[in-house]
């Protein structure tokens, strides 16, 4: 069996938890690590090969993008003029629809594939939501995150000037309203009232109540564990009162970057074009004979 060769663009929380799913199934291998810094190589690296750039590689079939979501754009696209088929966790909600349509032109003009905003939320939590919703077509679904890490925030705080080390934590309150707790230390010369200012102003965070505190050592607070509560409440045909409830306490990095790699598979047999994880057929994520994974599963 040809395995299906794939590219780790990026190399921070998220890229470990790749190269681990990555050596773990039997249908993918690693074609190279794609870093800033390619001369700066970590033991667990030694063996594959690292570039700056996924243009330095070879024969690579798919680039699993673990990169911060406002990258994924530039990045998605470089691969996908090159052929390469691409796969990210991008998770600005209001923003995929846009990323979609960009990625898709380019996609289908060099025949390759983009499955988009492939992690847990936006994407398997996407695709709990649909086929709630087709249960009870009627009805309200709330997805109240946490406690936990959030990866994406937590980026998007260290991304800002004066932030020398950040954490992120989601509080949820219920009915999809949530808190956000973010721990920073500040760089020297920059004000913490004017730091925590430009967080709250960040799209990340200006939608939600969010507390800005300084902190002395950020690693002493960090705990990678997440997990999300579902509920809908909803009509199926004209019967009233049908309620889901869904729950799931997890690692974080470790889920989005299981999730990935499964998109990195599913990605292998579409169509070219960009897609959400809920246009992809479920079975396509999953590893194994079709017809096998029919009659174990249906």
């Amino acid at each position: 069996m040809k395995k299906i060769r794939a590219a780790i663009v990026g190399y921070g929380n998220i890229g470990q938890y790749v190269l681990d799913a990555i050596v773990a199934s039997p249908d993918l291998e690693v074609a190279g690590i794609v870093r800033r810094d390619p001369a700066n190589i970590p033991e667990e690296l030694k063996k594959y090969q690292v570039v700056k750039s996924v243009k330095e590689l070879k024969d690579v079939d798919v680039a699993v993008l673990c990169t911060p979501t406002r990258s994924v754009e530039e990045y998605a696209k470089e691969c996908l003029a090159a052929g390469i088929n691409t796969v990210d966790s991008y998770d600005i909600h209001g923003g995929i629809v846009n990323l979609r349509k960009e990625l898709d032109a380019v996609a289908k003009a060099n025949n390759s594939v983009s499955v988009i905003s492939a992690g847990w939320d936006p994407g398997t939590d996407s695709m709990v939501r649909s086929m709630l919703e087709f249960m009870a077509p009627k009805g309200v679904t709330y997805t109240n995150f946490g406690p936990g890490m959030s990866m994406g925030h937590t980026v998007a705080v260290k991304a800002i000037k004066g932030v020398k080390a950040a954490l992120s934590m989601t509080i949820p309150l219920g009915t999809s309203i949530h808190r956000r707790m973010v721990y920073i230390e500040v760089e020297d010369g920059y004000k913490f009232e004017e730091v925590a200012n430009a967080i709250k102003t960040d799209d990340y965070f200006a939608h939600d109540e969010t507390h800005v505190m300084q902190v002395d050592n950020v690693d002493n607070l960090k705990d990678m564990g997440h997990g999300v509560n579902m509920v809908r409440k909803g009509v199926s045909g004209t019967t009233q009162n049908q309620l889901f409830d869904f729950n799931m306490r997890i690692n974080n990095p470790a889920l989005t970057a299981q999730v990935l790699v499964a998109s990195a598979r599913a990605a292998m047999k579409q169509r070219p074009g960009a897609y959400t994880m809920i246009e992809v057929p479920v079975i396509d994520y999953i590893y194994g004979d079709k017809e096998a994974l029919i009659k174990k599963l249906v």
